[in-house]
């Protein structure tokens, strides 16, 4: 019998963090979704495949993964054990949509002073009055990611538009909590609604349904987090009802709504995941942030 998946997710009282999400999953495979927040993604034990416009992409030993907001992509075990994740959901205020397409080329990050730093700052956002700490510790991530994007978003130039289909995301996202239906959209944008559909999942790599279904789970995930009960949340964040949310929650989270808010009654003590034999969990500079950044470092 496969080993029950554990889930661990709060929102954090430091600006720039949307949640902090701590998982081992054994079996749940993710479909694909988008989120409007970055995805930084450490994996301390298996690993993950995962697609990624169109593109097949892994999480090898010790790389840092950042996924952008609105770019679609799944996930799935790639270890007989399943994996364990620790993720930070980071928002605009940490990068830019400037940095979307440079991220989208080449999310998976081999950087051993940058995957250190993040795993010092889940352990800083596990325990309330270091968020001064954590502050410090983002300051710094959100610096190397910078630099690791910006000699890409040199020479990739702009993002090309994809036309109808940005016109029907930009109409979905200015109506997500709204019941529009595609023939509204057609009218809208003057266009068929099988091509309407054809257009969207051609240029994005998911069904308009999809996309709104995912950004709903996402704004309800914040509502949980936020304290507020299931039944309240499922209309605050559009859903029909109740079941409709549990439904499409536990499509993409792999846990129920009611489970998932009782994970996140209070951060935990530590990090969700043992110890493992690399640095990533060091503590014995946890309280310098600007501690050397040579991954031989005996002092991180």
């Amino acid at each position: 019998m496969a080993a029950p998946q554990q889930i661990q997710a709060w929102r954090p009282s430091v600006p720039g963090v949307v949640e902090v999400l701590h998982a081992h999953f054994t079996e749940h495979t993710y479909p694909m979704h988008v989120h409007d927040a970055w995805t930084l993604l450490i994996v301390d034990d298996g690993a993950v495949r995962y697609e990624l416009d169109r593109h097949e992409r892994g999480t090898p030993d010790d790389t840092v993964s950042l996924l952008p907001p609105l770019v679609p992509h799944n996930g799935a075990p790639a270890t007989a054990g399943g994996f364990r994740k620790r993720v930070l959901y980071l928002d605009m205020t940490q990068l830019d949509a400037s940095f979307i397409g440079p991220a989208v080329d080449g999310p998976d990050l081999t950087d051993p002073v940058l995957r250190r730093r993040i795993g010092q700052l889940h352990t800083a956002l596990a325990h309330p009055g270091d968020e001064l700490e954590a502050e410090s510790r983002l300051a710094l991530i959100g610096d190397r990611l910078r630099e690791h994007l910006r000699p890409r978003l040199a020479a990739g130039g702009p993002v090309p538009g994809h036309g109808l289909a940005r016109d029907l995301r930009d109409l979905l996202d200015g109506h997500l909590l709204e019941r529009t239906t595609l023939d509204q959209a057609a009218r809208l944008l003057h266009a068929h609604p099988a091509h309407l559909v054809r257009a969207f999942s051609a240029a994005f790599g998911i069904a308009p349904h999809q996309y709104v279904m995912s950004r709903r789970v996402d704004l309800a995930r914040r509502l949980l987090l936020g304290g507020q009960p299931p039944g309240e949340v499922a209309a605050a964040a559009g859903f029909y009802d109740q079941p409709h949310l549990t439904r499409h929650f536990k499509r993409v989270l792999g846990v129920t709504p009611g489970r998932y808010t009782r994970a996140g009654a209070r951060p935990p003590g530590r990090p969700a995941a043992s110890k493992p034999s690399n640095s990533s969990y060091s503590s014995d500079c946890s309280d310098s942030p600007d501690c050397s950044d040579s991954p031989d470092s005996r002092a991180c």
